[in-house]
């Protein structure tokens, strides 16, 4: 079965390339387009894909409020965003939103090919520099949430489930953290997996912002 791919970006050749990408692999289907936030959220609505790739800035609705009707809207089509820059706080604002992950517009072809597999196989495009760019947004007090009680939900996590979630903010890989537990990778993906139901969390980039917000690692600790 092919896996089901929207794209929506404003910039018509932006569209035609990644469509001409995509439409080359036996197992991506592209299912529509669109040129604008309300229209890109109106095809998700349709036609339910297992990724959309989301412009972060486009016309009369923008990525980050897009994300957000996607999300809302209790679909399970995850959410790629699409950035010239990756520094772009409006990034770090999607990634919150729901988003999944980002990509460069520049990306090579093999790259978003493997993007999409990699979302729409539930796991999220989170690298360590994705996770280091996070963390900066709270260093420099741009992203951080302030500070409060501890979400009850927390309590619900075993003393395991917390080493999985600490060691998932700093960007380590499900081989990362079975070897710093000495535990089996599939072990540890049973671990996040019970992280992320308990937590109601939708993947990796949204447990790393949730670890930041909540105080459950510190910037610059081991």
């Amino acid at each position: 079965m092919s896996l089901r791919v929207a794209i929506v970006d404003d910039q018509h050749l932006v569209r035609a390339g990644f469509r001409m990408i995509l439409a080359a692999e036996d197992d991506l289907e592209v299912v529509g387009e669109a040129g604008d936030g309300i229209g890109g959220v109106d095809l998700v609505r349709r036609e339910r894909p297992d990724v959309v790739l989301l412009d972060v800035r486009m016309p009369h609705r923008d990525g980050i409020e897009a994300t957000r009707d996607i999300i809302e809207a209790g679909v399970s089509t995850r959410v790629v965003i699409l950035t010239t820059f990756d520094l772009d706080q409006y990034v770090f604002d999607a990634l919150r939103a729901g988003a999944s992950g980002f990509l460069l517009k520049d990306t090579p072809p093999e790259e978003l090919v493997a993007a999409v597999r990699t979302v729409a196989s539930g796991d999220a495009l989170l690298s360590p520099s994705v996770t280091s760019r996070v963390v900066t947004a709270f260093v420099d007090g741009t992203a951080a949430s302030p500070a409060g009680e501890p979400p009850p939900e927390l309590a619900s996590l075993t003393d395991r489930e917390h080493e999985v979630l600490g060691l998932l903010a700093r960007g380590r890989s499900n081989a990362e953290i079975a070897g710093a537990l000495f535990v089996s990778e599939t072990t540890v993906k049973t671990h996040v997996g019970r992280v992320l139901s308990k937590l109601s969390l939708r993947d990796r980039v949204q447990a790393v912002v949730y670890a930041y917000e909540h105080g459950i690692v510190r910037v610059g600790g081991d």
